[in-house]
């Protein structure tokens, strides 16, 4: 067991890195969740593991630039190194040792007040307690499950788009209420965020994961027995306030597991879970509605779902967050040795004001998107992205069900193209980008690559994704194959994979230790696309038609297609004119 001794009132060296001692840690905390909030790729630079000795100084972890981990706390466990302690003269404590020590400092009649403080660091690089050294099966399960997760969360959100027609039926409200269902599900990932985020850097992953899929569960039972409209709207909104806890978290999770050579294949994989759990949510519905079983089925599935999730979670996940598994390591010799001198670096920071949270998580995102043009670009196109997935869920039902005529049950299949070409994204990204990044850092000096080299991604993806709007809408006809519109989007999976990985890790390698509050602004703003989306579908195809209401959207994407190439081309130029990025 490493400790490093402080002082009890005044640290010789300080216990996080210079990159995060001050205001500027404290500021950053209470939003730090939002970097892993969907792909889990974020600066790995806050994996806790202080290695210093008495008399040496603690390092400062270099800032990774190139897949960030804003989910933990300062860290020598870093991308440019994975396997090495970022200090020497390491000083091994064990617990022998340490009531040794205890049993000795009985014997004076008052403590110092200048007794120092014994800080709790990992057993070294390969400490087998360290998430990044458990074994590679159990890792691996932890990732399917975080995706698995994810996809319990993303699958309710568009569960009411098939049985439409009977909760129109039950309840007796029109098309925009229907629609209102989903709008007001995702509306909930507007809110849920500010709570599950902090909480999970104070009290760790496992127990918000416990609390909030339990939470989830009691609300998808509530919308299964909603009596009235009203009763059914509130429990949508709580749920999908509850369901933001995964989309939060879990990338969180994931880059507690990987080290950041290999994490970029499990976020891959892990990103096309928010893609595809809706899309498979109007298939189940829409075959419960074709199969006359009463539409209440939807949600007690989505109840099913999330209570087998928690299950899971609660029997087999354990705590990977590593600031927390250090705290629970100080506790322990505490009640060991009956000494109050070992402390956690996570017990050594600021407490979270309320002040402090207004002030980093409320104002400076939005301060940020405002000052910084790349910024609000990236976060305008992805924002974009999001409302047009939910759309879909509006469209697509118009031109397969109106159009061609097909059942709930049939329009449901149409969404499966668009989450294999989502999946085919990122298999692509595995199998060539992936590793095409990979060798640019073994190539750069000091394996720093520019924030840009993110881009090429989204540059593929925005002239795909235009092409797939403008060929789902004009072959959305019912004289036309509905192979041909069915197939388009594929595309749009595939295009809205690309674009939105492109430019969330372009943001995170771009803004580094602010990349948190960058990420904080598009969580609401895309949030509010995919919940405004929908309700405005059904007007305007009414009014365009299915033709030049997809032709909308087409025009939309090609005017914002220049966008990664423009960042590709000045985004160096832009960044050396920035306050925020690095």
């Amino acid at each position: 067991m490493h400790t490093t001794d402080t002082q009890t009132h005044t640290s010789a060296h300080p216990p996080a890195t210079a990159a995060h001692s001050g205001p500027q840690a404290v500021e950053e905390e209470g939003i730090s969740s939002y970097a892993s909030s969907q792909t889990g790729v974020a600066p790995d630079m806050h994996s806790y593991t202080p290695f210093a000795s008495e008399n040496s100084k603690t390092s400062t972890s270099p800032l990774d630039h190139r897949e960030p981990d804003l989910g933990h706390h300062c860290g020598t466990i870093t991308d440019n190194d994975d396997d090495k302690p970022s200090a020497a003269g390491a000083l091994p404590m064990d617990l022998e040792a340490a009531k040794q020590q205890q049993d000795a400092s009985k014997t004076d009649s008052v403590t110092s007040h200048n007794e120092k403080i014994r800080l709790v660091g990992w057993e070294g690089s390969d400490d087998p307690n360290h998430p990044h050294n458990w074994s590679v099966a159990r890792r691996i399960y932890l990732t399917s499950l975080a995706c698995v997760v994810v996809l319990a969360s993303t699958f309710t959100s568009s569960i009411s788009s098939g049985v439409s027609k009977s909760l129109m039926e039950h309840y007796g409200f029109g098309e925009e209420v229907a629609a209102l269902t989903i709008s007001i599900f995702v509306a909930g990932y507007i809110l849920g965020p500010w709570l599950w985020g902090p909480l999970s850097e104070r009290i760790g992953r496992r127990k918000v994961f416990s609390a909030s899929l339990l939470i989830y569960t009691c609300w998808n039972v509530g919308c299964a027995l909603a009596p009235n409209t009203g009763a059914l709207l509130a429990f949508r909104l709580l749920a999908g306030t509850a369901a933001a806890a995964p989309l939060s978290n879990s990338g969180g999770l994931i880059a507690d597991l990987w080290k950041t050579r290999v994490r970029g294949i499990a976020t891959g994989l892990y990103a096309c879970a928010p893609f595809t759990g809706p899309a498979l949510g109007p298939i189940v519905s829409g075959f419960i509605q074709d199969s006359g079983v009463n539409f209440r089925w939807a949600f007690w599935v989505c109840a099913i779902f999330s209570g087998v999730c928690w299950s899971l979670v609660v029997l087999t996940l354990p705590e990977t967050y590593a600031p927390v598994l250090l705290k629970h390591k100080a506790q322990h010799l505490r009640r060991e040795t009956g000494s109050d001198l070992y402390r956690a670096p996570l017990e050594q920071h600021a407490k979270l004001t309320p002040s402090t949270l207004v002030r980093t998580v409320l104002i400076k995102p939005f301060i940020m998107s405002v000052q910084e043009p790349m910024l609000l670009a990236s976060i305008l196109f992805m924002a974009f992205l999001y409302g047009v997935v939910y759309l879909l869920f509006e469209a697509v039902p118009i031109v397969f069900g109106q159009g061609y005529g097909f059942s709930a049950g049939i329009v449901g299949l149409m969404f499966i193209p668009f989450a294999v070409g989502a999946f085919g994204g990122v298999l692509f990204y595995i199998a060539v980008l992936f590793p095409r990044y990979a060798r640019m850092i073994d190539r750069a000096p000091d394996s720093q690559v520019a924030p840009e080299e993110r881009l090429p991604m989204a540059m593929l993806g925005a002239p795909v994704l235009t092409i797939g709007f403008f060929w789902f809408a004009w072959t959305s006809d019912p004289n036309i194959n509905f192979w041909a519109p069915m197939l388009s989007t594929a595309l749009l999976g595939f295009g809205i994979f690309f674009v939105f990985q492109g430019l969330f890790n372009f943001i995170i390698d771009a803004y580094t230790v602010n990349a948190a509050s960058a990420l904080a602004a598009g969580v609401i703003v895309r949030s509010c696309f995919g919940a405004a989306f929908p309700l405005f579908a059904r007007q305007m195809y009414s009014r365009l038609g299915t033709k030049w209401g997809s032709s909308l959207l087409g025009f939309l994407a090609l005017a914002m297609t220049p966008i990664p190439f423009l960042l590709h081309r000045y985004g160096a130029r832009l960044r050396a004119m920035s306050r925020n990025a690095k």
